[in-house]
């Protein structure tokens, strides 16, 4: 009966987003403010989800973090699971890059709005100008924005190729860019090591978002945040670049 109870917690959460949510877009008419108090309340609400979902986040190099409050960055982190935007947000507020095509899909993509995220069309590349455009904008403004540049959320494996476009996004603000690496350490107390294992947390290709959700329920995990080392803007550093150094180091670390 554990996972009726964690079941009914989750729906207290979301339930309690939406509401929040719903009366900031209301009553908070400026944009740029409007997306601050929905990242914030994302973060409230994410904090508040982590135990239902029987999520324990453990922070490395926590102090990194700090650069936060001299300066906005553009995050990188690998993905494998939707359940990487509660760990992220838990830790503090940021505004996430996803995909149009979540955007699109039923509840999910609500949250996505509600949440504050910003979106890219992977399948239309004749809007990354723009988008780029939005994107450095966005950081300009103060914004913290996280991009997941596998793409999709994958198996867990390990961390696939990055898609470079939208590193473009940094050099176009100016900004520099942190590295955080998410890796799903344990189940039920045990290491993650088999594929079978991984699929309980991962959530990826043709998976039905609900099934994999109750089968999540019933398990208890715990999750190793990362926090590389910031990487300084530096206008000679073309975006191939810097896509390559930034995969090179979360790979090093997600397999360490």
């Amino acid at each position: 009966m554990d996972w009726l109870y964690r079941f009914i917690g989750v729906v207290f959460w979301l339930k309690l987003f939406f509401i929040r949510a719903w009366i900031i877009k209301c009553c908070t008419k400026d944009p740029v403010r409007q997306r601050q108090k929905l990242s914030w309340n994302t973060t409230y609400i994410s904090r508040g989800l982590l135990k239902p979902f029987g999520l324990k986040v453990h922070i490395a190099n926590p102090e990194k973090l700090q650069v936060l409050n001299s300066e906005n960055h553009l995050i990188v982190s690998n993905h494998v699971s939707y359940t990487d935007i509660l760990i992220m947000a838990s830790c503090r507020p940021f505004v996430f890059i996803t995909s149009t095509d979540m955007a699109a899909s039923p509840f999910l993509g609500d949250i996505t709005r509600l949440g504050g995220s910003l979106f890219t069309n992977r399948k239309k590349h004749t809007t990354l100008p723009e988008e780029i455009n939005n994107f450095s904008n966005a950081l300009k403004q103060g914004f913290n924005l996280v991009l997941f540049p596998e793409g999709t959320s994958t198996n867990g494996e390990t961390i696939r190729d990055f898609r470079k476009s939208l590193f473009q996004t940094s050099i176009t603000a100016q900004k520099p860019l942190l590295p955080i690496c998410i890796k799903y350490k344990t189940l039920d107390g045990g290491l993650i090591e088999t594929q079978a294992q991984r699929d309980i947390v991962c959530w990826y290709g043709d998976m039905s978002f609900v099934p994999h959700f109750f089968k999540l329920l019933k398990h208890q995990v715990e999750i190793e945040v990362t926090v590389l080392d910031p990487i300084p803007f530096d206008p000679s550093v073309k975006r191939q670049q810097l896509c390559d150094t930034v995969h090179k180091l979360l790979i090093a670390t997600y397999h360490s």
